[in-house]
């Protein structure tokens, strides 16, 4: 059943005057936007256990493309490494989709379709998938519960989806500047009368604003038209803290396999305190994350992948000699040279930095993974410069484990 209200078709209007994000086909030839969720290695880890063999043709839908970040990426990442499959997207706004075909075109990729049409109307989705992106898109819609059921029912079996939903504590000065232009410039006034408003008032926005406290958006203020619009014009803007976002995913039938990155959401990375620690050690897995997205206060999304209820991918055993260990995007010797002398990885969670402890050895065992060498090929190198093999997979255990926490280090599924 089609849903839809006056602000939906507000909404409609906005994304056809200024399809978000703002991209220019031309720069297709300078540069790969890369992001989360939707990249294909972690679609390999995190849906689907590093289990699935590579050749097996992935179909994949994008429920709400836009201007084709996430399609671009992943059909490209698809392409680039021979995978076998189609990416399918799906979006109202011709001139949204307008922009992602140019796009497409510019890299020549022959393995993503476009098809305009409403995902608040199931007929639009084409069959089924084995993963689906839906990415910035539920907390805009007027039924997100409805629309992530239908968006359930498309996946086949064993697949999963990538999901991104605004989160309300890091977006905060966004949603009181929002309330204020909403009385300045109301829906009923053109998207271009509108948008002038907006950037008059930002142009001489108090200097007590929240929003001018807030380092989240960068990308949105400097994002020319759609970017301001987007984030301070759109007509139906929800926020899910952990808790709401979980309970949105069980009443769709959906459990998230990852949150991403799945340390940002454990508190003892930043509660060095003991006594803090042992009581964060006794709450539930949802209680540490409600806690850690209360205390940082500055998570603008949650971005994760999720499955039916009762299908967790079982996670690969990293210590099997015979596993290949890939990085997710940074070479491991990029990496390793972030490490500080006192073996602390200071790792970035948006505008929280946190030093994360990892083994002493991992400058020397980060330069060695590759995408093609086995953990039982890394010990031995490892065993020649002096490291036991037991000794190995102990340390080893705890660096994957440190490293997988933060998206870092996965595992490649079988050919």
């Amino acid at each position: 059943m089609t849903s839809t209200d006056a602000r939906d078709t507000e909404l409609a209007a906005q994304y056809e005057a200024y399809p978000y994000p703002e991209r220019d086909p031309r720069e297709e030839t300078k540069r790969l936007l890369i992001g989360s969720p939707s990249h294909l290695r972690e679609i390999d880890y995190w849906v689907f256990g590093a289990r699935r063999p590579r050749s097996q043709p992935l179909r994949a839908l994008v429920a709400g493309c836009g201007t084709g970040d996430g399609a671009i990426m992943l059909a490209t990442q698809m392409t680039c490494s021979n995978r076998p499959g189609e990416v399918v997207c799906v979006d109202r706004s011709e001139h949204a989709l307008k922009i992602a075909r140019s796009r497409a075109e510019a890299r020549n990729l022959n393995n993503i379709r476009f098809i305009q049409g409403s995902l608040t109307d199931p007929e639009t989705l084409p069959g089924q998938f084995d993963y689906i992106d839906c990415c910035g898109v539920l907390h805009h819609l007027p039924a997100p519960l409805e629309t992530l059921k239908v968006l359930e029912q498309a996946l086949l079996p064993g697949g999963g989806m990538g999901l991104m939903v605004y989160a309300p504590y890091g977006r905060t000065g966004v949603y009181m500047v929002q309330e204020a232009l909403e009385r300045l410039t109301p829906f009923s006034e053109s998207p271009s009368t509108r948008l002038d408003i907006a950037r008059r008032v930002m142009r001489t926005l108090p200097a007590t604003a929240w929003l001018r406290e807030n380092g989240n958006f960068g990308d949105h203020l400097t994002g020319g038209d759609a970017g301001l619009y987007d984030l301070l014009l759109n007509p139906r803007d929800r926020a899910y803290t952990i808790g709401a976002f979980l309970d949105l995913l069980a009443e769709a039938n959906l459990e998230p396999s990852c949150l991403m990155e799945p340390a940002r959401y454990d508190p003892s990375l930043f509660l060095p305190d003991p006594k803090l620690r042992a009581r964060v050690e006794k709450l539930s897995w949802r209680q540490k994350a409600e806690v850690a997205e209360s205390l940082t206060g500055n998570m603008a999304t949650h971005v994760a992948y999720v499955v039916r209820n009762g299908s967790l991918p079982t996670p690969p055993d990293c210590c099997d000699p015979a596993t290949v260990p890939v990085m997710r995007e940074m070479p491991g010797d990029e990496l390793a040279k972030q490490i500080l002398p006192n073996s602390t990885l200071p790792f970035s969670f948006g505008t929280l930095t946190v030093p994360v402890p990892l083994p002493t050895q991992a400058r020397s065992i980060l330069p060695l993974i590759d995408g093609e060498r086995t953990v039982g090929a890394i010990a031995a190198v490892m065993q020649e410069r002096g490291l036991s093999e037991r000794k190995f997979f102990t340390v080893w255990a705890e660096l994957f484990s440190r490293l997988e926490s933060l998206n870092r280090i996965l595992v490649l599924p079988p050919a």
